[in-house]
């Protein structure tokens, strides 16, 4: 397949961009490492009549530190990038632990993390990472920008609260408590695959032991990531054990709803994500005691 045909500009600043997308909106579509646009584009999944390259706009690409030690990160910011800074293992390691999951290492030479967001493909990992850390978007147009909490930027798949004349333009993770944990699990038929079920979860626990606070995200579990809060509820207040996390990967499974695929039923999909749920816990649930030693 080949794509539709398409006007091509390469802008070389950020300004340059967003005024093209004030005057050109929905006609346009951007592209950051093309690494999901261009498959989608040569089935016409996408046909944009102009297509706007955000590679030469260096502003955007960036790892810096936040207030508070959490994380800022440039739209274009590489996920190879994500993979081995260790600003990214310190600040953020459930976002290291997950990028050997992404495709593979070609993929993840040139994908960005904005690419991804923006894409928002409900099988990949990204998304689910950055709703279960809570993160930022900041999109830009010309002469505005505003925040998006990323619980409020997914809204179904390969759709987001960007407008035609937006563009994603930085990502702000902010600092996790002190004694948390994280755990990023998938399940694939072969590793670089999409998954058939994933999740990214944190775990916060007290100074005596019992689970302040938790995050169940899954993905490929509905048209969006999704977040399964009534589990994570169950686990605040608890002190973490294998019962009670058996109890809320059964709950968990009950708020997902996902869509099958080629290779699993959408029942085989909810043992994975109660399997994948308990050994997550397990896992956050250990790495956050070593933070307490």
């Amino acid at each position: 397949m080949k794509p539709a045909p398409f006007d091509y500009v390469c802008p070389e600043t950020l300004e340059e961009a967003l005024s093209l997308l004030a005057r050109i909106g929905g006609e346009a579509k951007v592209i950051a490492g093309g690494q999901s646009l261009i498959p989608a584009m040569n089935f016409r999944i996408f046909q944009p009549k102009i297509l706007i390259d955000l590679n030469r706009i260096q502003e955007l690409s960036f790892v810096r530190q936040g207030n508070g030690a959490g994380l800022r990160l440039g739209a274009m910011t590489r996920q190879r990038t994500l993979e081995r800074d260790p600003a990214i293992r310190t600040a953020a390691p459930l976002i290291h632990e997950a990028m050997p999951y992404v495709a593979h290492p070609q993929i993840r030479n040139r994908g960005t993390i904005g690419g991804s967001l923006a894409h928002a493909d409900p099988a990949a990992e990204l998304p689910a990472i950055l709703v279960a850390l809570e993160g930022r978007l900041r999109a830009v147009r010309a002469g505005s920008e505003r925040w998006i909490e990323a619980a409020a930027f997914f809204l179904g798949m390969f759709a987001t609260s960007l407008e035609p004349d937006e563009v994603l333009a930085e990502i702000s993770i902010p600092p996790q408590p002190a004694l948390t944990g994280t755990a990023f699990l998938e399940v694939a038929r072969r590793r670089g695959d999409y998954a058939l079920a994933g999740i990214a979860s944190t775990l916060t626990i007290n100074t005596d032991g019992t689970c302040l606070a938790a995050r169940l995200v899954y993905l490929n579990a509905g048209d969006a990531p999704r977040p399964a809060p009534r589990a994570a509820a169950l686990l605040a207040g608890q002190r973490p054990a294998p019962a009670l996390f058996e109890a809320a990967a059964e709950l968990a499974s009950s708020e997902l709803d996902p869509p099958g695929t080629l290779q699993a039923s959408p029942p085989f999909q909810l043992h994975l994500a109660r399997v994948l749920t308990r050994r997550a816990l397990a896992l956050a649930h250990t790495r956050a005691q070593e933070r307490q030693r």
